[in-house]
């Protein structure tokens, strides 16, 4: 097995180059909550050629729709959702600068290719673990979309959250092994 790789985002060209498919990342630093809804939004907005509430260069966008935090905590359970759900709006935001997702399973063909045109990667996390997964989530606040409830935009400061490099930026997946 491949020695764990830890990761500090803004994601940047170089981390990139030094990823493949298969390597454990932890990963640190601030990433983005988005679901369905708001990468419907996000790409509306490229399209119209308005500004982003949020920068995407050299971000990570993590697709997971939190829980109500309980007292105390700053976010409920944090399990991903469904990487491919994200497919029609995934090659927009990486060609808007996007360095990283976070989901689980498999991505599309024009996802893939948009990874490796635009040097991005693809983090697989544990489905079903999402009380486990929001230990390493440090802070959570609310920066758009208010109205979409659990699917807003959220910051996310995470400290080693756990995962695996699925599709690297240069063809390599871990789902064709």
């Amino acid at each position: 097995m491949n020695e764990e790789i830890q990761i500090e985002t803004p994601l940047a060209d170089e981390q990139i180059d030094r990823l493949r498919a298969g390597d454990p990342v932890r990963i640190s630093g601030i990433i983005y909550s988005a679901r369905d809804q708001a990468h419907k939004r996000l790409c509306a907005l490229i399209e119209a050629g308005q500004k982003l509430p949020v920068d995407l260069s050299g971000q990570v966008i993590y697709f997971v729709g939190p829980t109500p935090a309980a007292p105390g905590r700053c976010i409920g359970a944090a399990g991903p959702t469904t990487s491919a759900r994200m497919d029609a709006f995934s090659p927009v935001l990486i060609r808007a600068g996007l360095k990283g997702m976070i989901g689980k399973g498999y991505r599309g063909e024009p996802v893939r290719r948009a990874l490796q045109q635009y040097k991005a990667v693809h983090f697989a996390t544990l489905g079903g673990a999402g009380a486990l997964l929001s230990k390493h989530i440090m802070a959570s606040e609310i920066v758009t979309y208010e109205d979409l409830g659990a699917e807003a935009i959220r910051r996310l400061i995470v400290k080693n959250f756990p995962a695996v490099v699925a599709y690297d930026a240069f063809g390599g997946s871990v789902y064709n092994r």
